[in-house]
């Protein structure tokens, strides 16, 4: 998983070295995004947007499985309004929310059970959130940052305080 991020990031650099299309702003009235960004709370994630004039719509989202009791998947959309967007460097703010899931082997949980023949503690963690956030996305020349504010949990299990992505989003 981080050999294909680093190759990610890469591939996101090269592409604002050279000049490919979609790595420049561009002020036309509607608008295709999409992209790839890391962070929380799913460690990669794949980016689609659509607009018009200043109004984005995006959608994200993957999922992962590695074993039983060892995978995730997320999935969040947001409605957004663009700031600075004839800039190369721009802000949108909108509402968003999403639903995520997680289970990761917990290896003091199983060594727990097998000392007493019988299962007392899940061997597993876990993590679900449904939340609805106030967003904030930092763009520049097609790299961006997502800060996403959670401000009401329909589901929490777990609460994270703030969740953030950074990624690469080309634009046509």
């Amino acid at each position: 998983m981080r050999h294909l991020f680093t190759a990610i990031l890469l591939l996101a650099s090269l592409c604002i070295a050279s000049g490919v299309p979609g790595s420049e702003k561009q002020t036309k009235e509607s608008r295709i995004q999409f992209g790839l960004s890391a962070g929380d709370p799913a460690p990669l994630s794949i980016v689609a947007g659509v607009g018009y004039k200043s109004a984005i719509m995006r959608i994200q989202g993957l999922g992962w499985k590695n074993g039983e009791n060892d995978y995730w998947c997320v999935l969040r959309g947001g409605l957004a309004w663009t700031f600075f967007r004839e800039l190369p460097f721009n802000i949108d703010l909108g509402i968003g929310g999403g639903y995520s899931f997680a289970e990761a082997p917990n290896g003091m949980h199983k060594a727990l059970n097998d000392a007493n023949g019988a299962m007392y503690v899940l061997p597993y963690n876990y993590e679900e959130t449904l939340d609805l956030s106030a967003e904030v996305w930092v763009h520049l020349y097609g790299i961006y940052t997502q800060i996403s504010y959670p401000l009401y949990y329909f589901m929490d299990h777990t609460k994270p305080t703030l969740l953030w992505r950074a990624g690469y989003m080309f634009e046509i």
